[in-house]
Order: C-alpha cells, then sequence, then structure tokens
C-alpha cells in the first residue's frame, strides 16, 4: 500500500480538515470535544485514528463526511473534500456525497441495518439511487463482495434479514455495502470490532486490497493498536478531542514520543492469579444441551459446562460457532431442544417466562452491542435505575444514591452522565451503562456478551479490572463470551473453545493456552494481531497466500472435546 510519503505529495489531498472544531451538548449547554484538529489525506492512504473512548475518533471520522451526530455541531474550521468545501457546501451537494463518494461503516451494525428489509436490497440501494448500477448488476456485485468478505453463502445470504444473521457477519455485509458504490473514501469506524480474530485476518485483507485496487482513501478509526498498525500509512494519536502524536505507522508502533502513546501500547498487563477450581456444586450445570431456531440445522449440539461459584469460564470461537446462542439457551431466551440446565442446584425452567423474579435476578446479561441494547429515550438514571426498582425495591432518594454508586463503579462520573441519552454517549461509555445496569439486580452469575469488544484498551482494561473486583467481593461467577485472546488471559479461570455448535476443548486457562494446542485451538491463538509492522501480510504469506474471499484453514470438521 503506498504511503503519503511516496504517493500524496505530487497530487492534491482528496481530503484536508484544516483546525477543526466540534461541540456537543450536555445539560443543556454547549462544549467543545474537538479542538482544532487538522487532517490531510490523499488518494490511496489510509489513516489511522486511536485514542480511548471518548477521544473524538467517531465524531472526526463523521465531520470528513460535513456530518456531525445528533447532539453535535461543527463550529469552526476548513472540510475540504476533493477541493469543495463541505462546511459551507449546499446541503443537498453534501447529501449525494454521503454514500456515493464517501461511505461510512458504522461501529454496530445492529443499529445501522433496517431490521425490516433484506441484506442485499440495503445494499442495492445505493449504487441504484445514485445510478451507479442497475439493480441486478448490484446484486451480483454483492455476492462478489460477500465471496471477499467470507461470508457464509454469499449468493443467498443477502436474502436473509439482518436478525437472521450473526453479529459478525452482519458487520462483514456492512463493510460490503459501504463498498458498492465504489467511494473515494471510506470512514471505517471500528469495523472489526464484532469480529472473530480468523475473519478480522480476511476482512483487514479485503479492505487492504479495496483501496489497493480502487485507489480508494480511508480512515480507520480503532482503539485496537495492533490493528491499526496493519492497516494505516499514518497514525494520529487523540485523546479528549486533541491530537497527541501524529507520524507513519511504522514511528508510532516501534518509537512513540509521547506517554499516552507508550500507555496504549503497554496495556493489558493485568492477568487474573490462576487458582484450582473448588470441589463443590457448580453454580451452574449445564448437561446434554442441543438447540436450534425453528425449523434450521442444529445451532448447538451436546453442551456440557459447568460454572463454580466465583469462577470465570471463558467461551471463544469464531462467528456462528455457538457462542451467543449458548448464552441465549442459559437465560432463557432459546429453550433448548435437548438437555437441561441446572442453576443452584435446582431444575432451571428452560424458558424466560416459566423463570421466577428471583431466577432472573440471580442470572444477568450484558449484551455486545449497546447501542440496540440501550432504550434511545431512557436516561442513563433510567436506565440503571430500573432493576434496581424492579429487584430491590428502591425509590426516590435509596434509588438515585444506588445509581450515582452504580456509575461511579464503572467509572462515569455521576454529575456528568446520569441525565444524558445514549445518543449522547460514545460507544464504550453506552457499553459501561449496560455493564452497571447488570450490577444493579446484584446477580449470582452474569453472562459477558463481548462487553469489552466496543472499549478502548485502556477503559476495557480497568473495566475487567472492576469485573474481578467485584467477583472477589461479592461472589459473582461470570460467563464470559468473546474472541478476544488478551482478555481471555486477563479474566478466565478456564477456557471452553466452541466451533460449529460443539465444544472442541476445555480446560483450565493455562493448560489450554499452553503448546501443544488443539489445532482449532492453534487456528486461533494464531490469528490474534500482533503490534508488528506487516504481521498481516506476514500471516497470510504463511498460510499459503491467503487471501481473503479464499476457504480458510481446515479443521477437520468438528472434532471431540479435549479435556
Amino acid at each position: 500500500m503506498p504511503s503519503a510519503d511516496t504517493s500524496g505529495e505530487s497530487r492534491a489531498p482528496l481530503l484536508t480538515m484544516t483546525g477543526l472544531r466540534i461541540e456537543g451538548q450536555a445539560d443543556d449547554a454547549w462544549h467543545e470535544i474537538v479542538h482544532g484538529i487538522d487532517v490531510v489525506l490523499h488518494r490511496g492512504e489510509v489513516l489511522g485514528l486511536i485514542g480511548e473512548s471518548g477521544a473524538g475518533k467517531s465524531t472526526i471520522g463523521l465531520a470528513a463526511m460535513g456530518f456531525a451526530r445528533p447532539g453535535c455541531r461543527l463550529t469552526g474550521g476548513d472540510i475540504v473534500f476533493d477541493g469543495v468545501e463541505l462546511r459551507s457546501a449546499p446541503r443537498e451537494h453534501n447529501r449525494l456525497l454521503r454514500g456515493a463518494r464517501i461511505a461510512y461503516v458504522a461501529q454496530s451494525a445492529a443499529a445501522a441495518f433496517n431490521p425490516a428489509h433484506r441484506l442485499i436490497d440495503q445494499f442495492t440501494e445505493a449504487p441504484v439511487h445514485h445510478k451507479v448500477s442497475s439493480r441486478s448488476r448490484a446484486e451480483a456485485d454483492a455476492k462478489d463482495l460477500y465471496r471477499r468478505l467470507q461470508l457464509p453463502e454469499p449468493e443467498t445470504i443477502g436474502y436473509r434479514y439482518p436478525h437472521q444473521v450473526s453479529g459478525g457477519q452482519l458487520q462483514r455485509a456492512m463493510v460490503a455495502m459501504a463498498m458498492a458504490c465504489r467511494p473515494d473514501l471510506i470512514v471505517f469506524d471500528e469495523p472489526t470490532t464484532a469480529l472473530d480474530v480468523t475473519t478480522q485476518i480476511e476482512v483487514l485483507a479485503a479492505i487492504k486490497d479495496v483501496v489497493r485496487q480502487f485507489d480508494t482513501a480511508a480512515i480507520y478509526i480503532s482503539h485496537d493498536l495492533a490493528v491499526v498498525a496493519q492497516m494505516a500509512d499514518r497514525i494520529m494519536v487523540l485523546r479528549h478531542g486533541n491530537l497527541v502524536e501524529e507520524g507513519t505507522a511504522d514511528r508510532i508502533v516501534n518509537h512513540p514520543q509521547e506517554d499516552y502513546t507508550q500507555r496504549l501500547l503497554a496495556v493489558r498487563s493485568y492477568q487474573k492469579p490462576t487458582g484450582e477450581a473448588p470441589e463443590e456444586e457448580p453454580l451452574l450445570r449445564i448437561e446434554g444441551v442441543s438447540a436450534r431456531y425453528r425449523r434450521s440445522a442444529r445451532v448447538l449440539e451436546s453442551i456440557d459446562l459447568s460454572i463454580g461459584r466465583q469462577r470465570t469460564v471463558a467461551i471463544v470461537g469464531e462467528s456462528g460457532s455457538g457462542k451467543s446462542t449458548l448464552a441465549r439457551v442459559v437465560t432463557g431466551l432459546l429453550p433448548p431442544e435437548e438437555g437441561s440446565l441446572t442453576f443452584d442446584g435446582e431444575t432451571l425452567a428452560p424458558a424466560l417466562a416459566q423463570r421466577s423474579r428471583e431466577k432472573l435476578r440471580c442470572l444477568q446479561m450484558i449484551h455486545q452491542m449497546p447501542d440496540t441494547a440501550l432504550n434511545p429515550r431512557h436516561r442513563a438514571r433510567d436506565v440503571v435505575g430500573r432493576p434496581l426498582s424492579f429487584y430491590s425495591g428502591l425509590t426516590g432518594r435509596k434509588r438515585e444514591d444506588r445509581v450515582r454508586e452504580l456509575l461511579d463503579m464503572v467509572e462515569l462520573e455521576p454529575d456528568d452522565f446520569i441525565d444524558r441519552f445514549p445518543a449522547e454517549l460514545s460507544g464504550g461509555q453506552k457499553q459501561r451503562v449496560c455493564i452497571a445496569r447488570a450490577l444493579a439486580a446484584e446477580p449470582e452469575l452474569i453472562i459477558c456478551d463481548e462487553v469489552t469488544s466496543a472499549l478502548d484498551q485502556l477503559v476495557a482494561e480497568r473495566v475487567l479490572e472492576l469485573l474481578q473486583r467485584l467477583q472477589d467481593d461479592l461472589g459473582v461467577s461470570y460467563m464470559f463470551i468473546t474472541h478476544d485472546f488478551a482478555t481471555v488471559r486477563a479474566i478466565s479461570d478456564e477456557i471452553v473453545v466452541m466451533f460449529q455448535g460443539r465444544i472442541v476443548e476445555h480446560g483450565a486457562r493455562n493448560a489450554v493456552l499452553t503448546p501443544p494446542h488443539h489445532a482449532y485451538t492453534e487456528l486461533l491463538l494464531s490469528s490474534v494481531p500482533e503490534m508488528e509492522i506487516g504481521w498481516l501480510d506476514r500471516t497470510l504469506t504463511e498460510r499459503g497466500g491467503h487471501e481473503a474471499g479464499s476457504e480458510k484453514p481446515s479443521t477437520g470438521g468438528a472434532p471431540p472435546v479435549q479435556e
């Protein structure tokens, strides 16, 4: 991929933002959240924006489209795209620009897709509307991109509705949709957040291919510096709306100058001490559980699993392996076809409606996508306060005080956040509100479904430390669903590896992570991005020229469990 140093100086920039200033509204007042940022981007160049939650990454990415989300406004600076200043351009000009010449891949695909329309209808809408291609040609292009992005059954998956595919598959479908008009600039806002590590490699490779093939510029927003290191020519490090450091990807990764950048490179130092599982009746026992969605093939097959008291069991595997489906079975959202669940020594009713309020209180869930888990019309005080009233009967001042304690516990300053709506929160802040809501019920078991995937690395580390403190203090247990092996290493006591609805490996953390690994576990571990420039290209080469759109390395089907 060409760098700005070799390809950009001989021609005018595609995008220039000079002295960009943006304000956000909170407590009926406007506060500046982006403070005079300068951005220069050339065709074929990828600019990485990194920083913790609230740094202004997504806000700046949207500003590249001449757009400010509700609750924000562009107040200063120039935004020049291909010679046209977008802040002063007619609204109709900017409207026609978006989706055709500038595309956006959002952090939460579930919130970005219309649930009432099939995937392929939403893909074809932009190219047909902008007269880029006919409907039939757009459909053929969709299937080609689905194939390149490793979506299953690319010829037919587009005819499904958003709720009929996994979170990772939906995110890939959104990347394809952004590419539909072959735009000049694509803003990727955490495009691989919801993806497992093996699929992430394919998507990253496909994005790089598109940038090369079509000379497309890209802004790549992420809190994962290892991923940005594989994608970006230049990196801007942001914090609190200010530029901390800027340079080539090689210099930022290998020779960071600022203390904050060095801290970003050194995160995930926390690791839970190892300990033997106590010899006692487990809190949750899952025996012989199989499940399916209506007339589909089985999604879970003969699952046997136990979670002890004050223990954390990490569930890992690719998108579609059955991790979230297992969570739905445990919570009663999907009654099992076969098998049984026992909680605290008592049989757990298979369906949610059959469970008592006390059982509902004891077993809580934190969802993967906070955008769809929060009511957009409820303030943080209402979101966190509702379970306090429902389970504990708290009202008035007692409820208010407890809401403030919980917000403080998840590192949200109560005075600043208690009256905010979800639209006024960053992705990481929304997830912390979801964590506070789950804690409000004082549960015995919390199912954590990718709870740190939307958080920057510094905040994620603090959240993991918080969850561990809660476990130590309250004795709570966790079923921790994740594709992030840094998280697995940090917080798990045991690891369960799932593939195509079966458990293929299960054991203590150190045993599973110590070679020799099961073949599928080895594939997952070798797919975790490293903080090394060129790691992605080297990994693809080592896998025999493995390119996006090709078959994944064979794991030999669904092998038996290894204890």
